[in-house]
């Protein structure tokens, strides 16, 4: 009787080569420190893209739209760009690209003021562009290493390095725009311009990559012959994370509730979400190892203790209650940047593998943005309309990914 999926797996993972796990080991290492660096850049620049945007003279629509067309062209493209990665196996040449395009833009904030405001929307727009020409070759990338290091460690551990960046970037931010005694766009522009320096040393660190590890894919060798069409469980999976995405409330809202409710002071605000980056990173490690012993159960065990969050958040007064509801918010977090994409590189073949990536982006993100739109508009009307909803899509999430597990449990 032929092996399973899961046999296979465990079976290669048993009998790695350890030369080979080691020099997988050494290039995640490598992706890993130039997410860190690159998400130390981008997340430095986006804690402070609404403020900016209001000091140059764009409206709060203006700045709310902007970050939904972003987040939306940014996963939406995915779809292409994961096609493209996979048909030409230019894995390197997209991430050079994107990540070129995706941080290069924030330092040439520097030079925009009220008299062109409209080219910093174009700059901040372009900045999510890039990550998304980026990103299915860098999911497709960490996924080859897989085999050697077991798929929730290989993610677990580029997501923490990836949230040490998202967490001390804004940190830098806060500290250079409380050390800056000009006025506060001086600030802003001033903080753009240094963050530009951890923009070039990422691209040093992925040309120094590229040269070492010139055909990374050769990690693994081909063992899974589906695709993503026609693949049930692919299929499931997709609608599974779908309802993740709808009811996960994402930190904007929080951010705007704490500030509505006067429970933290606005200047704090940045500091909660650097205090949730880092329970992101921890959480991945943790959640990323357990999706190696435990499979796909992992991710509902993660669920249900985000579950926990939002009506932590939103019905329960006081700042402990706060703090606790946004280390839970940090844990669902991590475990979904580290385990849905780990469950990917389990059940679609490494030669389809970045489209699946780009598909399980864009479908998870559309999913975010439907459920962001239902969300605020439950916000205006019935905070606890707004607990009840988020309950019951991550409840369904619990149960589909329970029938996910049971029907094909021998890759999952």
């Amino acid at each position: 009787m032929a092996e399973t999926n899961k046999e296979i797996s465990k079976n290669m993972i048993e009998k790695k080569d350890p030369y080979m796990a080691k020099k997988a080991l050494l290039f995640l290492v490598l992706l890993g420190i130039i997410s860190l660096l690159s998400d130390f850049t981008h997340e430095g620049a986006r804690s402070i893209y609404g403020p900016f945007l209001g000091l140059i003279g764009a409206s709060a629509f203006v700045v709310s739209f902007t970050a939904g067309l972003g987040e939306f062209i940014g996963q939406a493209l995915r779809i292409f760009t994961g096609v493209i990665a996979d048909k030409t196996k230019k894995y390197w040449t997209m991430m050079m690209v994107g990540y070129a395009l995706n941080l290069l833009v924030i330092p040439l904030l520097m030079f925009v003021d009220a008299t062109i405001w409209q080219v910093a929307i174009v700059l901040i727009l372009l900045e999510r562009v890039g990550k998304g020409i980026r990103a299915p070759a860098k999911s497709a990338l960490t996924s080859f290493t897989a085999p050697h290091l077991g798929a929730g460690k290989a993610f677990a551990l580029q997501e923490a390095l990836d949230q040490l960046g998202a967490f001390l970037g804004p940190l830098f931010v806060y500290l250079i725009l409380n050390l800056n005694k000009g006025s506060e766009l001086d600030g802003y522009q001033l903080a753009f311009g240094l963050l530009g320096i951890f923009a070039v040393m990422t691209l040093i660190v992925l040309v120094l990559s590229r040269a070492k590890y010139p055909n990374p894919d050769r990690f693994e060798i081909k063992t899974i012959e589906k695709g993503f069409k026609g693949n049930p469980a692919f299929g499931m999976y997709l609608v599974a994370i779908s309802f993740i995405a709808l009811g996960f409330v994402d930190y904007p809202l929080l951010a705007y509730h704490f500030g509505q409710t006067s429970t933290l002071d606005p200047i704090y605000i940045p500091l909660i979400y650097s205090l949730a980056m880092g329970v992101d990173a921890l959480a991945a490690l943790f959640f990323g190892r357990l999706f190696d012993k435990r499979g796909v159960i992992a991710l509902q065990y993660s669920i249900g203790l985000a579950m926990l969050a939002t009506p932590l958040v939103f019905l329960v007064e006081g700042i402990f209650a706060l703090i606790i509801g946004i280390i839970l918010w940090g844990i669902g977090m991590g475990a979904q940047e580290s385990i849905l994409k780990a469950v990917v590189s389990r059940i679609v073949d490494k030669d389809k593998r970045a489209t699946a990536y780009g598909i399980f982006n864009s479908v998870f993100g559309l999913a975010w943005f439907i459920g962001s739109l239902i969300v605020g508009a439950l916000y205006g009307f019935s905070l606890l309309l707004l607990v009840l909803f988020a309950t019951v899509m991550e409840l369904v999430s619990i149960i589909l990914i329970g029938c996910l597990h049971k029907k094909h449990a021998d890759s999952l």
